[in-house]
Parts: C-alpha cells; sequence; structure tokens
C-alpha cells in the first residue's frame, strides 16, 4: 500500500467531502476520488459512505482512520529525524578524552557551548589511554577527542591546538618547601616522584622526567600511580611529589599544596584531533565551535597538522 493512499484517506476523512479534500491537496476532484476506490478494493472494504452533501466514514473507515493518522505521524516525524542527522542537528557523537583533559575549563566550555547549539545531538564520552584512544579512532567507535601532547601522531589524523597548560608541583602538607609560591626542581634533591608508567601516556611521562633531569632534579620514580589523577591523593598519604596540569588544582584536599615551577619546559598543549577527511556534520559543528572559542580567546590556538615525529 502506497503512503500517498493514506494521505487521500485522511485528508477526505477530515474534510468529510471529496471536493474540499481534492482542493486542500492541490489535486482534481476525480483523480481523488479513483485513488480512494482503488485503495478500498485493496483493502476490501468500503470505508466511506457517499452521500448527497457529502461522505461519512463506515465503522471499517473510522477505525482505518485511527492507525492511518498514526503511520503518517511516524512517516512524519521518521522523515524529520533523518534531515535532522544529515544536518547535524541530531543523532551521536562519540569523544575520547585523555590525560585529563576534562579539568580544563576551555574543554568544558566547548562541550557546553555545543550542546547548547545542539541539544538534540546525544554526547557519548569515553575516558581512555592514548593508544587506545587512537586505535578507537581508526576503528571509527569516536569520531573526535581531546588529547595531551606531547604525542606521537601521524598523517592519518587532524588537529588543532586547543591551549597551552603549564605543570604544577604538588608537595604533601608540611613539607619543607610549602610555603613557597614558586619552586625550583633542582630544590626537590631526590625526593620520590609519583608518577604514572609511561605506557599510559609515553610523550607526557617523557616530558616530565626529561624536565627534572634537565633541570638538576633526580627523583626516585617509585611509586607509580594506576593514572594521572590518582598521583594528588598518593601525594597526600605521603609517598612522594608529582607533577600535574594547572587546571588539575581545582582538586581540593587540605593534605597537599600546589606550587608553580621556576622551569619554563614543564607544559603540556591540549590537543582536538579527528580523523583526516571525516566530513561528517556533526563533527564540522564541533570543529567550527572549536574555531570560534580559538577567535575568542585571542587566538591561544592555531590549526595544526599532526605528523608522525617517531
Amino acid at each position: 500500500m502506497e503512503l500517498r493512499y493514506l494521505r487521500y484517506f485522511v485528508a477526505v476523512a477530515s474534510a468529510r467531502h471529496f471536493t474540499r479534500a481534492a482542493e486542500n491537496l492541490g489535486i482534481s476532484q476525480p483523480p481523488l476520488s479513483q485513488q480512494i476506490q482503488k485503495l478500498e478494493r485493496e483493502i476490501g472494504t468500503p470505508l466511506f459512505k457517499r452521500m448527497a452533501r457529502g461522505v461519512e466514514m463506515t465503522e471499517a473507515g473510522a477505525a482505518f482512520y485511527q492507525d492511518a493518522c498514526h503511520i503518517l505521524a511516524l512517516t512524519d516525524s521518521a522523515i524529520e529525524r533523518v534531515h535532522s542527522i544529515a544536518r547535524g542537528e541530531a543523532g551521536a557523537i562519540n569523544i575520547g578524552f585523555s590525560c585529563a583533559v576534562t579539568f580544563h575549563p576551555m574543554v568544558l566550555s566547548l562541550l557546553q557551548r555545543y550542546r547548547q547549539h545542539f541539544p538534540n545531538v546525544r554526547l557519548n564520552p569515553r575516558e581512555e589511554h592514548i593508544q587506545d584512544i587512537l586505535d578507537s579512532l581508526r576503528n571509527r567507535t569516536i569520531d573526535i577527542a581531546f588529547i595531551r601532547l606531547p604525542c606521537d601522531l601521524n598523517d592519518e589524523f587532524d588537529g588543532e591546538i586547543l591551549t597551552n597548560e603549564a605543570f604544577q608541583l604538588v608537595l604533601p602538607a608540611g613539607h619543607p618547601l610549602s610555603a613557597q609560591t614558586c619552586i625550583a626542581l633542582d630544590q626537590l634533591k631526590q625526593e620520590p616522584l609519583i608518577i604514572f608508567p609511561r605506557e599510559l601516556c609515553p610523550g607526557l611521562y617523557d616530558l616530565i622526567v626529561r624536565t627534572c633531569y634537565l633541570s638538576g632534579y633526580q627523583p626516585k620514580l617509585n611509586p607509580l600511580a594506576p593514572h594521572l589523577t590518582a598521583t594528588i591523593n598518593m601525594v597526600a598519604t605521603g609517598f612522594g611529589v608529582t607533577f600535574v596540569p594547572q587546571s588539575m588544582s581545582c582538586i581540593q584536599n587540605s593534605s597537599v599544596s600546589y606550587h608553580d615551577t621556576t622551569t619554563p619546559h614543564l607544559t603540556t598543549q591540549i590537543a582536538v584531533i579527528w580523523r583526516r577527511h571525516d566530513r561528517s556534520v556533526t563533527l564540522m559543528h564541533m570543529i567550527q565551535l572549536l574555531h570560534q572559542q580559538q577567535s575568542l580567546t585571542a587566538g591561544q590556538g592555531n590549526q595544526t597538522e599532526f605528523c608522525d615525529s617517531s
């Protein structure tokens, strides 16, 4: 059965008159009458009682009318949903996060603006280690990712720098240096350094350790924390000291203190990456909002092509 038969039937049933229904549909009356007759033959029962001044639905017609209206409403809804997805106004976008990037206000601001502009697009977040994120991008199980640099990336991906972020030193309460606002790393002597396993984020691990040694701090690299956010609690319990991105200082713990360092090299960048040549509309909307945010923050990030630096 063709959908146009249902639309013709509902139009006649609503107007209770063939001529008026034809006018509402923008067609002539004889073809409309013929289509209704074909529908009745296909169903096998009359749907209308023909009257001198119009029509009335039969009992079967009244029952069919309810179902026809429901079917047409579902059809219209399905068509509109498809159009919304095609415009990037509905659907879903899968987002990967690595290395505690969700603490940074610029990441949160971008996601909030996306939700405000596209409230019917479902955001599916997942936090993974960097290698898992790259694999998920390749396998198309995520669409876009927020990561921390340095990280070895090749020309499979496009990306842009969202912001730069300095690291801060985290000391346990009562540490001899805790009264200082800014600390030189060589003041730490051989203080145990709490750090995450290298395989979780090799580029970030190497940056921290290399900067420590170049600054005259030769840390003991034990114990290891299961992930970056766990390092703060381990400092609080007296295992040693650690470095975390500045945005993580929002984690309030009376057993630790946060301090700037004198080294300019202990800095990370938050980047947004996606598959090269991916032009899905939902993704393009996210990138467009990213560009707008960069303009609003006076060019904190510029479009960057990532190349394999391994």
